[in-house]
């Protein structure tokens, strides 16, 4: 099971930070900033604006991409639903990421930061969440899982 989980972890973690740069430099907010802001999460708002800090909030993306496939993963084992109907199964979990993401993360981490009310925002995170993210894993899930079965 580590292979996929790799798998998903490597491509939905790409696609998710490449469109983090895109979003992130649209706001004047440039990519080394953007991952020492990742790494701000588990490590405190203090670190210093250094390429090692923003080398960690790479890593720390990566994990918690790594986290988010082997969930996956693990439930589809259990719920054969998410394999018959990998891309319906994908973009709703790419749904409960975003809302476990905005409504309890970032609210618990940083409290005073707004959360999304635009049109945009709502929908370039739904867009990265679902597309980005939960789809490649429930693709991978369903393609390594379903031959598993065989």
């Amino acid at each position: 099971m580590l292979r996929p989980i790799a798998l998903a972890t490597a491509i939905a973690g790409t696609l998710d930070i490449i469109a983090a740069f895109i979003f992130a430099g649209m706001s004047g907010v440039p990519p080394l900033a953007a991952l020492r802001f990742v790494a701000s999460g588990p490590f405190g708002d203090a670190i210093p604006a250094t390429p090692a800090w923003s080398l960690v909030g790479l890593l720390v993306h990566f994990a918690i991409m790594a986290c988010m496939a082997a969930a996956y993963l693990l439930a589809a084992r259990f719920i054969p639903a998410l394999l018959r109907s990998p891309v319906i199964a994908g973009l709703a979990y790419g749904v409960l990421l975003w809302g476990v993401m905005y409504w309890i993360v970032r609210p618990m981490r940083w409290p005073a930061m707004p959360l999304p009310h635009t049109a945009w925002d709502i929908g370039s995170a739904l867009f990265s969440h679902c597309i980005l993210v939960g789809l490649p894993i429930a693709l991978i899930a369903a393609r390594y899982l379903r031959g598993a079965r065989r």
